[in-house]
């Protein structure tokens, strides 16, 4: 089982712990590609897959790294409809 395949396994586990820097690996390796551009984005933070024009938009979590349940959730939903898992 490659490294991704973990990420996923774990993210799809639903976990209490999942960090923002791990979702930010997973799908950067998946293709995603992180756009946070302009002075007032803030902490909104946008993933777009440039090979199915998917995009998964949601806040950096702080002052921890740590996303809450409903994002984890929202994340999953997304790759599912994309079809990247």
């Amino acid at each position: 089982m490659s490294k991704r395949d973990k990420q996923i396994v774990r993210l799809l586990s639903k976990p209490k712990d999942f960090t923002f820097k791990e979702l930010s690996t997973l799908l950067s390796g998946l293709g995603y590609i992180s756009d946070n551009k302009g002075k007032t984005s803030g902490s909104r933070v946008a993933f777009f897959n440039p090979a199915n024009s998917s995009i998964i938009r949601l806040d950096k979590p702080h002052p921890d790294d740590t996303l809450k349940s409903y994002l984890v959730r929202y994340v999953i939903k997304k790759l599912k409809e994309s079809g990247e898992i």
